[in-house]
């Protein structure tokens, strides 16, 4: 039996928390670059390993039948209809470098469609979480989004790729949007970025290429707090074909004229 979504909260709560605290107390010792991904800059920590491989012992003990998709091991088949989503630290180059932008995130899916996460910070252990139908919140308290001001008062989020050809095109992308807003902040956590759109620190969330494990809980955070996120045609392409891999959120009363904007600075197709 599918637990209902508020259960599949609770469980992501505790397991962001464990993980969170596991790879603060491995961060008091000092953590090197264990291996790299993409890119040279592309970095793997020994504690983004140790606390995926902790999340998922916990999530198989809790729930057996359950599929599991995380970041840094192989995906997980299930039998129940619920798989999980796991970052075990977004923000992996602030956690090398003792920023305080990073966080575990955990999510679960229920027939593919996101029901439950948690997005929990490293440093300070802050908690965000949501419920599909039962709202989102910061530390047990509700959130919710800013009012949209008019475009050129937003304040845009958003982050950059680790692939040389990705940047280049994320950064023309970006200096073009700039002279249409108040401002961009690069923070580095994209669970993070959401969270914070969620809770009215900024006006708005892109950036092309993320995976589910970056997004999965802290879109449903937004989505849950009043705003709206999307997976929306980009104009850079892997190969031959069009790649809907560009990751928007933003306020609800917002959304047409924030893509408007997007697409006329060549983010979106």
């Amino acid at each position: 039996m599918i637990a209902a979504a508020a259960d599949l909260r609770d469980l992501a709560r505790t397991l962001a928390h464990d993980g969170a605290a596991l790879a603060r107390e491995m961060r008091v010792g000092g953590i090197g670059v264990a291996d790299t991904k993409t890119s040279a800059v592309d970095v793997v920590t020994e504690a983004d390993r140790a606390v995926e491989s902790l999340i998922r012992q916990r999530i198989t003990a809790a729930r057996p039948d359950d599929a599991i998709l995380g970041e840094e091991g192989d995906d997980r088949p299930g039998t129940s209809g619920v798989r999980w989503v796991v970052d075990p630290i977004d923000g992996t180059v602030n956690y090398l470098y003792g920023l305080p932008d990073c966080a575990v995130s955990v999510a679960a899916e229920v027939d593919g469609r996101v029901v439950a996460g948690a997005v929990v910070t490293i440093p300070a252990g802050v908690e965000y979480a949501a419920a599909r139908g039962h709202g989102a919140t910061r530390d047990g308290r509700p959130i919710r989004v800013r009012p949209s001001p008019p475009l050129a008062e937003r304040l845009v989020l958003t982050g950059f790729g680790y692939r040389r050809e990705v940047r280049e095109h994320q950064a023309g992308c970006v200096a073009r949007l700039l002279p249409e807003v108040r401002d961009i902040r690069r923070m580095g956590s994209c669970s993070l970025d959401l969270c914070h759109v969620a809770e009215g620190g900024g006006d708005g969330y892109v950036e092309a290429g993320p995976q589910p494990w970056d997004w999965s809980a802290g879109g449903l955070v937004l989505e849950e707090a009043g705003g709206r996120f999307a997976l929306l045609d980009g104009t850079f392409t892997l190969g031959s074909h069009p790649v809907r891999n560009v990751v928007v959120g933003a306020p609800a009363d917002g959304w047409d004229d924030f893509v408007e904007a997007l697409a006329a600075a060549g983010f979106l197709a």
